[in-house]
């Protein structure tokens, strides 16, 4: 069999995206001089509605979106660029995140005109979040697993059954639920829809789980007996796992994936970069070429997802090699402040945060947007001989 090429064609951004990045640049700098958000103390993304309003308001959510739902009809590797501004500088954008990475890219695609109509709009104002149902008590990554099921009544659809791990859920408006409409049979995969599931609905319950860093960022989502419209259902009743995979490549392939630590190394560099030796510079510019590569093979994935394709195997491979990249300055990082004076003065403080952040942090890495495994095993299938 011929062995298998998998191609990351290259992506240039536009020439003229400089000023739009100084924008980016400019409008942070002016909500840190008025206090509205501050330096980040700790990775990840916090979570601010007033600032989601204000990005949508600047055009910085939908961007890619027709104008007649919210948006700027920009390019994808224009919306690249004020992404990665707001992670690097640690921006509070958890927000409207989910919605404008993959909710509202779904809803584009698989809803009904009324659907766009309704959710759009509201999520480019930055004033409507969502959250994704897929994991269950008993079905993580084997998302063909779920138990969750809608059944149709006479008016629309009675949902019954749980989410776990559901990502602020209990602050967000609606959720996109897979459910199961139908028997599996021989194919697992079959009988799975996606539901757009207002949360304020009776018999809907939303209790947050407290994570090891103290967040309650996470939640536990049940459904007793909720009652959904018929134009609840998004896309095609069955349909849901061919959709579900389109919707993984806008999930793991973003700057997300491997800019969570960036704050952590980039203050790591600034306070501990003059006690370096060589072996610790090498390892530093190391970091750093990794980083860059992914940069290129991220800016790849937005390329190909702007001309229409769906490029999930790229996705997941960048997926697991931002995980690693993580896993790695998290390791660098504690390996330096233990044997540096520099983070034990004041300059240090922020950079003690962040590190204390990212040990607590650091499990979900391997996690969020499918566990390791389980990319890897989707990235052997995928680049196995056709």
């Amino acid at each position: 069999m011929a062995e298998r090429i998998l191609d990351f064609p290259p992506a240039t951004l536009p020439a003229d995206v400089g000023a739009l990045r100084a924008a980016v640049r400019q409008f942070l700098r002016e909500e840190r001089a008025a206090g509205r958000i501050a330096e980040p103390r700790a990775i990840g993304m916090g979570f601010d509605a007033d600032f989601s309003r204000r990005c949508g308001a600047r055009g910085y959510i939908g961007m890619t979106w027709p104008v007649a739902y919210g948006g700027a009809e920009r390019s994808a590797l224009e919306r690249y660029v004020v992404t990665e501004e707001l992670l690097a500088a640690g921006a509070p954008v958890r927000g409207h995140w989910t919605s404008d990475r993959q909710s509202g890219p779904v809803i584009l695609r698989y809803g009904t005109a009324a659907q766009k109509r309704r959710y759009l709009p509201p999520i480019a104002r930055g004033e409507c979040f969502f959250c994704i149902g897929l994991s269950e008590a008993a079905a993580g990554s084997d998302l063909a697993a779920i138990r969750t099921h809608a059944r149709r009544t006479g008016t629309g659809w009675l949902l019954n059954g749980s989410k776990l791990w559901t990502t602020n859920a209990h602050r967000s408006h609606h959720m996109i639920a897979l459910c199961r409409t139908a028997p599996a049979g021989t194919q697992r995969h079959h009988g799975l829809s996606q539901f757009i599931v207002e949360l304020s609905l009776p018999g809907v319950a939303v209790r947050p789980i407290v994570n090891m860093a103290g967040e309650r960022e996470f939640n536990e989502v049940t459904f007793t007996d909720v009652l959904l419209a018929e134009d609840a259902l998004l896309g095609t009743l069955d349909g849901g796992w061919q959709q579900l995979s389109a919707e993984l490549a806008y999930e793991r392939s973003g700057p997300e994936r491997w800019l969570t630590t960036f704050r952590l190394l980039a203050e790591l560099n600034a306070v501990c970069a003059a006690q370096l030796d060589d072996t610790r510079r090498q390892e530093f510019g190391r970091l750093y070429a990794q980083l860059l590569t992914l940069r290129e093979m991220s800016l790849s994935i937005a390329g190909m997802l702007q001309r229409g394709a769906t490029p999930n195997l790229q996705a997941a491979i960048v997926k697991d090699l931002g995980t690693q990249l993580e896993r790695d300055v998290i390791a660098t990082a504690r390996d330096v402040v233990a044997a540096a004076d520099g983070p034990h003065s004041a300059q240090g403080a922020a950079l003690r945060a962040l590190l204390d952040s990212a040990l607590l942090y650091s499990p979900a890495l391997g996690i969020r947007g499918g566990t390791v495994e389980i990319l890897r095993n989707t990235i052997a299938k995928g680049l196995m001989p056709r």
